[in-house]
């Protein structure tokens, strides 16, 4: 192992000693250690994003023969993960205890599940891609059916494990073919092999591949797992499948398209694009149905990547990965405000769970009533919210790539979807009001009112994100 090497692995590395040496202090101290360990593990996590964001060095740093690589994008998603495993971690502290599920075991998983993001983020090959997944989905099948004594839970942690091994297996399936028709398994390799053309064996295996990759990302057709473990897993669980996974799955996507097979981008573009329409046009017309807040949100979530499949399809040239980049940091703001404000509703003990039981909050707890609607607002796309602004130059970049279908088609599903996140605002606002809920702890009034601020002030001040998606994309 060179100096490179370790430069490069540093966060990896310290992050991975951490998350075992936490493990071992849970072993041998037994009891009552959920909050001690809950506490080293978010300074863990916050002393690796420093060391990724400061002494990772500069520009693009290649290792183990370029399957690990560290440039702009891994530094600027890989804290954005980090960010993401933090904020889900804060949130569970006070579920944990009222669900009485408190177990130490939690915030290692996110430990780790976190440093497979890492991984993957900085895969520089599709062997370096897998392990990374792996190491991810292993924590998450797990963390999904972290409520043992809840069969909801058990059973989202089933299905969950049961499609990801499926879609484990379509990825190595097409990795297999990529290599035995390239060669290779490098990003850098394969781009190199597929100079001359991609021959039909190629774009078969990156079909599975993508397949595969697509399901991480819950994008049609393989989003048939997202309502149920979103339902069914705790509601900070269901927070941080909803934020921290999508980051480092669709910077999977960014390396695979764009460093590994550029010289296919004409046949891929027609699978992302496929994927893009079908998962807007679901997630906005299946949201309709929808009476849980929980699967309510899964949906909304389809419907997000398939606008970041959108920035994607329309290529670097259009500056769609910046807007996609873009796309995904607001989204990752609303999400975990909305959760945060979700997972404090509760009444007489319980979860709040249903949109019925926000009926007349705005006459009980106008505060929290009005976070909520300026979160659902920016979902929908209402000017001039942050969300507003990322859907706008996401549509912008596929019409300048020529997806003027692609757009019109974002257009509508964004109109449809409007209709459920106006329906929660109109349930608050108008509906008889129930009994109060209970007062809001303070970690997760700070994540709401900061996601409020960020939404409504983005406008004010946008030059921090549109710099952080530019230095990601390279552009």
């Amino acid at each position: 192992m060179t100096e490179t090497d370790l430069l490069a692995l540093r966060p990896e590395i310290a992050l991975a000693v951490m998350a075992m040496g936490l493990l071992m202090f849970g072993v041998f101290r037994k009891n009552r250690v959920t909050d001690a360990v809950n506490t080293f593990a978010l300074l863990a996590l916050a002393f690796t994003g420093v060391l990724v964001w400061f002494l990772t060095g500069s520009g693009r740093i290649e290792a183990f023969g370029g399957l690990f690589v560290v440039d702009d994008l891994a530094r600027v998603l890989k804290v954005l993960v980090i960010f993401a495993s933090a904020l889900g971690l804060v949130m569970s502290v006070h579920y944990m205890k009222w669900e009485r599920m408190e177990r130490y075991e939690y915030a290692i998983l996110v430990m780790l599940a976190t440093l497979g993001m890492m991984a993957m983020v900085s895969a520089g090959g599709l062997i370096a891609l897998y392990l990374g997944l792996e190491l991810q989905s292993l924590s998450l099948y797990v963390l999904a059916a972290m409520h043992r004594e809840h069969a909801r839970s058990a059973e989202a942690g089933l299905k969950y494990f049961v499609l990801g091994a499926l879609s484990s297996g379509l990825m190595l399936y097409g990795i297999s073919l990529v290599y035995g028709f390239a060669g290779t398994t490098s990003f850098a390799g394969i781009a190199t092999a597929l100079k001359d053309g991609a021959s039909l064996g190629v774009i078969v295996g990156l079909v599975f591949l993508l397949a595969g990759l697509a399901f991480k990302i819950s994008a049609v057709p393989f989003h048939m797992w997202t309502p149920d473990v979103y339902e069914g897993a705790p509601t900070p669980v269901t927070a941080f499948f909803a934020a921290a996974p999508k980051l480092a799955a669709v910077a999977v996507f960014i390396r695979v398209l764009y460093e590994g097979f550029p010289a296919a981008m004409d046949q891929w573009r027609q699978v992302i694009v496929f994927m893009a329409a079908a998962s807007m046009l679901l997630g906005a017309f299946a949201g309709i149905a929808q009476t849980n807040i929980k699967r309510l949100l899964a949906y909304s979530s389809i419907g997000h990547m398939g606008f970041v499949l959108m920035g994607l399809a329309a290529g670097k040239a259009a500056g769609g990965v910046q807007h996609a980049v873009f796309y995904l940091i607001i989204y990752l703001v609303m999400t975990l405000g909305a959760f945060a404000a979700v997972i404090a509703m509760r009444r007489e003990g319980r979860a709040v769970e249903t949109i019925e039981d926000f009926s007349g909050l705005a006459r009980t707890n106008m505060g929290l009533a009005f976070a909520i609607g300026a979160l659902m607002f920016s979902f929908a796309g209402i000017p001039w919210l942050a969300g507003f602004f990322a859907k706008y130059f996401v549509l912008l970049s596929a019409v300048k790539a020529g997806l003027v279908p692609l757009a019109v088609i974002g257009v509508l599903a964004s109109v449809v979807s409007a209709f459920y996140y106006l329906r929660i605002v109109k349930v608050m606002f108008f509906d008889e009001p129930r009994e109060p809920v209970a007062a809001m702890p303070v970690e997760l009034k700070l994540i709401t009112v900061l996601s409020v601020i960020f939404v409504l002030g983005y406008i004010v001040w946008p030059t921090p994100v549109m710099t952080l998606a530019r230095v990601a994309a390279g552009q």
